[in-house]
């Protein structure tokens, strides 16, 4: 996690950007588990002993390497958080892609607050999820997170490292953009 901001006054407004993330590093082991999926269809599709019945073998091997696909994939994306606060937007991006990801201009925050227990449980699983008793949120791990309250009513929840510091900078640059606002 990098802090990387200027003070107003030194160099201007804040120039530059407060990036932070989160990594879930358990979840390399359900993605082992879905490359050990994917490893089972392939060698019962090249090392089959099956001769009469060619249509479960067809089941078994594609059942495989999708769910070994399904379960790679959907962990690999949701390894870790990226979160990135410039002068105008909020960006979080999740896994090594960058996908999904969501970029929400500041002009549409109202307000940031601290979370200092996320879970997935309380989430319903990690991931991207909504609830709409709660709102979205990027939940990656438990521990410490973001709540930004939207100026449309939603909220927007993402565990991030040293997510205090994100809502403070996130709260000065709102005070800049908005000098009337009080947060």
């Amino acid at each position: 996690m990098r802090d990387h901001r200027s003070r107003p006054g030194e160099h201007g407004p804040y120039s530059e950007v407060w990036t932070g993330r989160a990594t879930a590093r358990f979840q390399w082991l359900l993605a082992l588990i879905g490359a050990a999926c994917m490893a089972l269809g392939i060698a019962l599709a090249v090392d089959s002993a099956w001769t009469s019945a060619v249509a479960p073998l067809a089941m078994a091997v594609v059942g495989c390497i999708a769910a070994g696909l399904l379960v790679l994939f959907g962990t690999l994306a949701f390894v870790h958080v990226a979160l990135r606060v410039d002068e105008d937007h909020l960006e979080v991006r999740c896994g090594h892609i960058g996908v999904p990801r969501r970029r929400i201009p500041l002009s549409h925050v109202a307000g940031a607050e601290f979370a200092p227990h996320v879970t997935p449980r309380h989430w319903g699983g990690w991931g991207y999820r909504w609830r709409p008793e709660r709102g979205t949120a990027v939940v990656v791990r438990r521990g410490e997170g973001v709540i930004l309250r939207l100026a449309d009513g939603h909220t927007f929840t993402v565990t991030v490292d040293d997510a205090e510091a994100a809502v403070r900078v996130i709260r000065d640059r709102l005070r800049l953009g908005r000098p009337d606002a009080k947060l």
